[in-house]
């Protein structure tokens, strides 16, 4: 009897561990089409990955005099001092929502993943198989590219694409045609 009930509460562990893991993560891929979930000044057409980057907070502890210590006239100790300790929390850095622009359904076709793991690899960056797929080791190598160009997510963002040659550069409309 107690054989099934550890099964059961180690079965609903792990589920929630996995909840717990997606939501920390803080990576939200955002479609065009989804109104309610797009940054405030949204390019109609355009997709939105959001990284929630949150709030840096330091905790202070001091120990505060609440009574002096009291000495005789010959220098001896009367009553010692008495403290109290305060614990105070600053806000360093607010919570923010940092959207930024990612490609489209529409571009990521045929063999994207692997095209993206390939540039990734090349880089240095990503060190498995090309198989094509979205997965844990793929993201990581996308974050690893993407911090030192100010980004850190997992999430692809249309101009680490386009860094790497697999999105088309939009071309500047001043330049002339060759």
């Amino acid at each position: 009897m107690k054989i099934p009930a550890l099964l059961g509460a180690t079965c609903a562990v792990v589920a929630l561990t996995g909840c717990m893991q997606l939501q920390l993560s803080g990576i939200n891929d955002v479609s065009a089409n989804d109104a309610d979930l797009r940054p405030p000044d949204a390019e109609p057409g355009a997709c939105y990955g959001k990284e929630i980057s949150p709030a840096v907070v330091e905790t202070v502890t001091e120990h505060v005099v609440v009574r002096a210590p009291s000495y005789g006239d010959d220098g001896a100790l009367i009553t010692p001092a008495a403290y109290r300790t305060e614990t105070v929390q600053k806000i360093l850095r607010e919570r923010a929502d940092i959207w930024f622009k990612t490609p489209c359904s529409d571009v990521r076709v045929g063999a994207f993943e692997a095209s993206l793991q390939r540039a990734l690899k090349v880089r240095g960056f990503y060190h498995g198989r090309i198989t094509g797929e979205m997965d844990g080791r793929t993201r990581r190598a996308v974050r690893k590219y993407q911090m030192p160009l100010g980004l850190d997510s997992t999430t692809l963002s249309l101009a680490s694409a386009r860094k790497l040659g697999l999105v088309a550069v939009e071309r500047d409309p001043t330049e002339p045609e060759e």
